[in-house]
């Protein structure tokens, strides 16, 4: 075979209509998987991205006088931002509370604090996990792809002998096709698990910046509720604090919304 044939054969398109079934079907395979990675990656990326830049906002907020107010109607722009659903739920709490009359005695006012971070932690973890979704794909890709493209060599590599015994010829025209195909599926499942990896330990460190963004969000707003309970103050400025039928939400429907089973009112 004439060199320039040889390399017609040895392109990517050739080599993948060239191959067996098996290993076509691994092809197919790793470059869905690929896809589908590029696809989490991108949206977690600019979605971490936005969260962080509303996570500033959020604390520029908080900072000043009447700092639950003007956090309140900030939140008002972004009802299903992750810490204005936390928001709603401590919020939704403290009015339970209050309503109930939890609040006059002192042991009275620590348990509505202590019932308050309960809240706000519960609240947190099911935010933190519902981000966490679409993660595992990055990590199952970055882990199994390398195998399955080995696995996809090592059948190419078998086929290959099997044609080299049958024909009886070692010659490069015979055997260059069949290994090219086979170190071409090694290839693709690298091609596949390398962005993978990268995207998910990034995507990883971003979430648990955000993480720690929003516990130091909570913590401000638990500071500030303490501190208005303790002035005597009844009720938490509260505005933008409701949904848009002018209910507080509690932590049962946050839980609920976020698709968690979890009974969380009361300590």
């Amino acid at each position: 075979m004439h060199p320039t044939e040889l390399s017609a054969h040895l392109s990517p398109l050739q080599l993948f209509l060239q191959a067996d079934l098996i290993v076509k079907s691994i092809m197919v395979l790793l470059a869905l998987a690929s896809v589908a990675s590029w696809g989490v990656a991108i949206e977690k990326l600019l979605r971490f991205s936005s969260l962080q830049r509303r996570a500033r906002v959020w604390i520029d907020a908080l900072a000043g006088q009447r700092s639950l107010t003007k956090l309140g109607v900030a939140l008002k722009s972004q009802p299903a931002d992750p810490f204005a659903r936390i928001y709603r739920a401590i919020i939704g709490e403290w009015h339970e509370s209050h309503q109930q009359g939890l609040h006059q005695s002192e042991a009275e006012r620590d348990s509505l604090k202590e019932r308050i971070n309960r809240v706000a932690q519960i609240a947190s973890g099911i935010e933190i996990e519902k981000l966490q979704r679409g993660l595992s794909v990055l990590a199952t890709v970055g882990s199994v792809a390398p195998f399955v493209g080995l696995f996809g060599t090592v059948w190419g590599i078998m086929n290959s002998f099997q044609g080299i015994a049958a024909s009886n010829n070692t010659s490069l025209s015979v055997v260059a096709p069949g290994i090219a195909e086979a170190l071409f599926a090694t290839a693709l499942g690298l091609v596949a698990a390398i962005p993978a990896v990268i995207a998910y330990n990034r995507a990883s460190g971003e979430l648990n910046n955000y993480a720690n963004r929003l516990n130091t969000l909570i913590g401000i707003t638990e500071v500030q509720l303490s501190r208005q309970l303790e002035s005597g103050e009844p009720l938490a400025d509260i505005e933008g604090s409701h949904d848009q039928q002018g209910k507080t939400i509690s932590l049962e429907q946050h839980a609920h919304k976020g698709g968690a089973k979890l009974v969380a009112q009361g300590a």
